[in-house]
C-alpha cells in the first residue's frame, strides 16, 4: 500500500498543518458509527453499525451498498417495534471526483402503518388461522377468528398477521454544480420492509418471506430493507476490556496474536463471537456502476475515474415539537441535521478520542483534516504496544503509512496522481474496475492477504475488519513492521456465526426470535452450560 514520495510529502505537510491548527469553520451537519459516540449511543435507530460497498459478486457491472443500523438487536424483542424510524432520512453518498464531497446520494424514507390496532403485538399468525374454541367466554362466540393465518407474504393474502408494517421510497440524486437532480425514483411502487423473524409458528418459512423483500426497480436497480442477522463478528467483550484478548485461545505465546495456522483459517473461531445471535436493521441497494461514476461509464482499474468514495449517513428533522394531546403526532421541521456517518469501519470506534467522537460525527468528510492528529499518532497503537509490554512494536509518528486509507492513492487508486488524491477524508474507497473475488479465493483479511476485492478496497460483509484494522494500526503497511507478531494480531473470531448469502442482498436473513441463541454450547472459546438455565460460560482469562 505504497504511494508516491511526492504524495506522501504533500499529505504529510497537510496533516501536520491540520494537527497544529484545528480552528476550522464549524460544520454544517451533525453525524457518528457503532454506538461508539456519546450522543449516538442515545439514538440507536440512527446509529450506523456498519457500512459496506463492493462490486457485486454475481455481476461485476454493478455495485452493492449496504447500511446497517440499530446495533445488537435481541431477536426475541422484534415483534413490537418497527425496524426503521420514519423520521430519519437514511442516505448513501458517493464522491466520484475525489474532492470528498457527495456527488451522488441515495435517500431512503420509511412510512409505518398499524393494520390491526387492537392486537397486542406487531406480528401474529398461525397455520391457517385459529378460531375461538367451544369454551370461549361471551361475548366472543365459538368459531370466531382469533388468530390470523401464519404470515407468508408482505402484502395481500398471507400478510394479515402483519399488524405493524413499513413501506419505503428510494430516490437517487446527482449533483450538477450546486443543483441536485433526481435521476431515479421508486415512485408510487410499494416497497415493504421485511419484518423481524419472530419464530416458526408465526412465520413458518421465513427465508421465503424475506426474499419477497428483494425488489427489482428496473434500470438494473435492486433494493432490500429489513431486519437481518448482524454480519459483524468480534470478541467484543475482550476488545472493550482494554484489548484483553484471550491468551488461552491462542498458542503463539503472545496474547491477541494468532498462530500461522489459526490465521490461515477463515471459518473457525478461537474466541467467542459476542455479536452471534443478534440482528440488525439493514438497507441494501444494487445498481449499475455507471450510476455512480463521474461520467456515467465504467472504467478499468488503472483509471482514476473507476474509484469512488462512499459513506452513509442518518439525519433527523432539525426541530421536533412533541404533541400536546395524548396519541397525537409530533410536528417536524423540513430541515434535517445529520446524526451519524460512517465510511471506513472502526475509524471513530478505534482512532478518534472520546472527547472528539461527537465532533467527528458532526463533521463532513471534506473537513476531516481537523482530526489528522489521531492518524498521525494513533493512541490505539500505543495502547497495544503498552498493554502487551512491548511485545508488539509500533512505528514512530507521524504515521504516513495510514494515508492510503484516507486519501485516493495506491493500491485502491493506482491511477490517481498526487493532485487527484484529494483531501484527507473518512471515505470507504472502492475501485469499481477491480472484479469481485470468487468465493473459493476470497480472504477474510482481503488486501492484506492479496485479495484486492475486499477492504480497504470497499468492504464486503465477510471482511474481518477487526483484525485488518488492528494490524494496520500497528504498522503492517510498513514492510519493517509487516512481521510477526504485528501481522498476526487478531481477536480469535474469524467468521460470522451464520453463513452469508452469495447473491443480493448478501447478508443473512434475520435470526429467529424463538430459536436464536447467542454463544451456543460447544462454540470454540466457550464451555457448555451445566443446565438449560445456566448461561453459556466463556473463558475467564
Amino acid at each position: 500500500m505504497n504511494t508516491s514520495a511526492g504524495s506522501i510529502s504533500r499529505f504529510t505537510a497537510a496533516l501536520l498543518l491540520a494537527a497544529a491548527c484545528l480552528a476550522l469553520p464549524s460544520p454544517q451537519a451533525f453525524a457518528a458509527n457503532h454506538r461508539e459516540a456519546p450522543l449516538t449511543a442515545l439514538d440507536h435507530k440512527a446509529d450506523i453499525t456498519d457500512w459496506f460497498a463492493f462490486v457485486s459478486y454475481d455481476d461485476p457491472t454493478k455495485v452493492t451498498m449496504i447500511v446497517n443500523t440499530d446495533p445488537l438487536l435481541e431477536p426475541a424483542n422484534g415483534p413490537n417495534y418497527h425496524p426503521f424510524d420514519p423520521e430519519i432520512a437514511y442516505e448513501m453518498k458517493v464522491d466520484n471526483n475525489h474532492d470528498a464531497q457527495e456527488d451522488v446520494r441515495i435517500v431512503f424514507r420509511f412510512q409505518s402503518e398499524t393494520r390491526l390496532p387492537g392486537v397486542f403485538t406487531g406480528f401474529v399468525g398461525a397455520g391457517s388461522g385459529i378460531a375461538a374454541p367451544a369454551n370461549s367466554p361471551a361475548p366472543v362466540a365459538a368459531g370466531t377468528p382469533i388468530v390470523p393465518p401464519a404470515i407468508t407474504a408482505l402484502d395481500g393474502p398471507g400478510s394479515a398477521g402483519l399488524s405493524l408494517r413499513q413501506s419505503y421510497t428510494v430516490t437517487i440524486q446527482k449533483r450538477s454544480g450546486s443543483v441536485w437532480q433526481t435521476v431515479f425514483s421508486s415512485g408510487s411502487q410499494k416497497l415493504y420492509a421485511v419484518p423481524a423473524n419472530v419464530g416458526p409458528r408465526t412465520m413458518p418459512d421465513y427465508p421465503y418471506l424475506a426474499r419477497q423483500g428483494i425488489y427489482n426497480l428496473g434500470g438494473g436497480v435492486r433494493v432490500f430493507a429489513g431486519t437481518v442477522d448482524d454480519p459483524f463478528y468480534i470478541d467484543l467483550g475482550a476488545a472493550f476490556d482494554t484489548l484483553n484478548f484471550r491468551p488461552g485461545a491462542f498458542a503463539s505465546g503472545v496474547p491477541a496474536v494468532l498462530t500461522n495456522d489459526q490465521d490461515a483459517v477463515g471459518s473457525d473461531n478461537f474466541a467467542p463471537d459476542s455479536v452471534a445471535g443478534y440482528n440488525v436493521n439493514s438497507i441494501a441497494i444494487e445498481l449499475p456502476i455507471g450510476m455512480l461514476t463521474s461520467d456515467g461509464a465504467s472504467h478499468p482499474a488503472s483509471d482514476a475515474k473507476a474509484v469512488i468514495g462512499t459513506y452513509a449517513t442518518t439525519s433527523r428533522p432539525r426541530i421536533k415539537v412533541q404533541p400536546t394531546t395524548p396519541g397525537g403526532k409530533p410536528s417536524l421541521s423540513t430541515n434535517f441535521v445529520q446524526i451519524q456517518r460512517m465510511g471506513n469501519p472502526l475509524i471513530n470506534e478505534l482512532l478518534i478520542g472520546t472527547g472528539d467522537k461527537d465532533k467527528f460525527s458532526m463533521a463532513e468528510p471534506k473537513n476531516d483534516s481537523q482530526f489528522a492528529s489521531y492518524l498521525l499518532d494513533p493512541l490505539l497503537a500505543r495502547v497495544i504496544n503498552a498493554a502487551y509490554a512491548g511485545a508488539v512494536p509500533i512505528p514512530a509518528a507521524p504515521r504516513v503509512d495510514l494515508l492510503p486509507l484516507v486519501t485516493y492513492a495506491a493500491p485502491i487508486c493506482p491511477g490517481c496522481t498526487p493532485a487527484q488524491a484529494g483531501p484527507v477524508a473518512d471515505l470507504l474507497r472502492l475501485n469499481t474496475g477491480i472484479p469481485p473475488t470468487a468465493q473459493a479465493s476470497r480472504k477474510r483479511l482481503a488486501v492484506l492477504a492479496g485479495d484486492l476485492g475486499g477492504f480497504p478496497n470497499g468492504r464486503r460483509v465477510s471482511d474481518d475488519v477487526t483484525d485488518i484494522a488492528a494490524r494496520v494500526v500497528v504498522g503492517v503497511l510498513k514492510p519493517a513492521f509487516n512481521v510477526f507478531p504485528n501481522n498476526r494480531i487478531g481477536d480469535g473470531v474469524n467468521s460470522n456465526d451464520v453463513p452469508y448469502q452469495e447473491t443480493f442482498p448478501y447478508v443473512a436473513f434475520a435470526q429467529s426470535g424463538r430459536d436464536s441463541r447467542h454463544q451456543k454450547p460447544g462454540t470454540p472459546g466457550c464451555v457448555a452450560p451445566t443446565s438449560p438455565f445456566v448461561p453459556v460460560l466463556c473463558p475467564q482469562n
